[in-house]
């Protein structure tokens, strides 16, 4: 499980094709805390360390996860990259952002940005599957990024990012057109279900 509190921005530096596509991510995280098999949150994406260097470590990605996220086609992240990282909750961390299980449930796309004042305004486009699950005032996990849903309108919602989360996060790189991993708030996906199973 995470928060969506970004904790560092790492850089991929090498890929390769192995049956499944491996990446080697650099870090700012002490590696030496990281255990093979941790949990960590690339751009949203729950992925599992299976190799450990001075400064980077290594995640395998499947075809699966390739065909659900922004990752893209066979070859993946281009080297060069920058992905939002986060390492898993521990018992007694700060739960900052919101429930994020790192399972993306689709890929939305950056339909509109514009200043307004020292924030930035985002318009996004959700899946049609997604649309019914978000709700002003409520939490989407955009990119591994935990925010708040400021309107909603049909498969479009509006987001505003303040000057810190595009200086700590890689959002101060995107632009119109871009794909976006989104993870609806868990809460949201239950409400739907029981509402579904009430009717």
């Amino acid at each position: 499980m995470f928060t969506g509190i970004i904790t560092d921005v790492g850089v991929v530096v090498e890929t390769e094709q192995r049956g499944d596509l491996r990446a080697r991510i650099k870090t700012a995280y002490d590696t030496s805390g990281i255990d093979i098999g941790a949990s960590i949150a690339c751009d949203g994406v729950c992925l599992t360390a299976i190799d450990l260097g001075s400064d980077w470590f290594d995640v395998d990605i499947s075809a699966e996860t390739l065909s659900k996220t922004n990752i893209g086609g066979a070859d993946g992240w281009p080297v060069g990259k920058r992905v939002n990282l986060e390492r898993s909750l521990k018992v007694g961390d700060e739960l900052g952002g919101h429930i994020v299980s790192g399972h993306v449930d689709g890929v939305a796309e950056l339909i509109e940005m514009r200043d307004e004042g020292d924030s930035t305004r985002l318009v996004i486009r959700a899946p049609d599957a997604l649309a019914r699950f978000i709700a002003p005032k409520g939490s989407v996990a955009l990119n591994g990024t935990s925010l708040t849903v400021n309107d909603v309108e049909k498969q479009t919602f509006g987001i505003n990012l303040v000057p810190h989360t595009k200086t700590v996060t890689t959002w101060g790189d995107m632009q119109v057109g871009d794909a976006i991993n989104l993870e609806i708030d868990t809460l949201a996906r239950y409400v739907a279900r029981l509402a579904d199973y009430q009717d």
